[in-house]
């Protein structure tokens, strides 16, 4: 047994997508009820991660989160009135850009 076996199996299994988790939603539940013009934007799946929603406060404040799917990020959405838009069709909005570049000058990013 090697010294990073042990860190090795915690990980899972290489090439295998972790699934949105109770915490995952419990995060963009908790995210969204403390912040006002919340949106969700929804970025499809690829080979890398699995289906993730990004939540984008009303001045640019972001998180990003997996969820299990598309109808289950427009169910999120709808349960607390929230409007998702597919990232796709409508990209995402230009106050979350400001406010990465604001955080990258102020040294917090």
């Amino acid at each position: 047994m090697g010294v990073f076996d042990s860190l090795r199996r915690k990980r899972g299994k290489p090439g295998v997508l972790r699934a949105a988790s109770k915490q995952d939603t419990s995060h963009l539940d908790e995210w969204a009820a403390a912040r006002t013009g919340v949106e969700a934007y929804v970025e499809p799946k690829t080979n890398v991660t699995d289906t993730t929603v990004v939540l984008v406060a009303h001045d640019g404040e972001w998180t990003r989160r997996r969820i299990a799917d598309l109808d289950a990020a427009f169910a999120f959405g709808k349960k607390r009135s929230i409007p998702v838009y597919e990232v796709n069709r409508v990209g995402l909005p230009q106050r979350m850009r400001d406010y990465i570049a604001r955080q990258k000058r102020e040294g917090r990013a």
